[in-house]
């Protein structure tokens, strides 16, 4: 198991909560950006890259996403250091085999990355709804991690930066509608004009 700490900045929450919201019957994925303070073993999670809404192995297309958002983290200073992943099931909170395969090349480059599977039963609660994945050692499978104290309780290694992001999430979703200017890398397949990499337009 990572030794890392990790913390969750709101913009990157905010855009994976935007991902599920506006593809609630697909399955989503994309992977997490930030930076590692070695020193302290901290991992700062700032950002956030959607690559798919219609996946079902490593396509030529999940390849294509990977590269450009890794060339993107890299212009931007940063590391690509996890991944996420939703369901179009409300009750399944596995990481799919893809995922764990995504996983494992991310881990390649940077040894501390993590992965989170959306849970959709906490969407649109006060409660976080990312479920931290580690790798187990002398495996490629990933497992749920078992924290103590739990993950987001005070004292945990995996923490969000503002306590509010889900809730706040939630309002700009329902209120603001800012999911619907959200886009991933397949709509930018279908139109090249959306901003898929930053998805500025959609950030409150």
């Amino acid at each position: 198991m990572a030794s890392a700490s990790y913390t969750i900045a709101s913009e990157a929450y905010y855009k994976i909560f935007f991902h599920a919201a506006k593809h609630p019957h697909t399955p989503v994925n994309g992977v997490l950006l930030g930076t590692l303070d070695a020193s302290r073993a901290e991992v700062t999670i700032s950002d956030a890259v959607p690559l798919l809404h219609h996946w079902t192995s490593l396509s030529p297309m999940m390849e294509i996403g990977l590269d450009l958002a890794t060339q993107y983290a890299e212009s931007s200073q940063l590391k690509v250091v996890g991944y996420y992943q939703a369901s179009e099931r409300v009750d399944e909170m596995s990481l799919a085999p893809v995922g764990e395969r995504v996983a494992e090349t991310l881990k390649a480059k940077f040894p501390d990355a993590i992965a989170f599977v959306i849970d959709n039963q906490k969407l649109g609660t006060s409660q976080s709804a990312l479920i931290p994945y580690f790798p187990q050692p002398g495996s490629s499978s990933w497992r749920p991690a078992q924290l103590k104290p739990e993950a987001y309780t005070p004292g945990s290694r995996i923490q969000l930066a503002s306590s509010e992001a889900p809730s706040e999430a939630a309002t700009y979703v329902r209120e603001q509608n800012l999911h619907f200017a959200f886009g991933d890398f397949d709509d930018h397949l279908e139109d090249v004009t959306i901003d898929w990499l930053k998805n500025r337009s959609c950030l409150p």
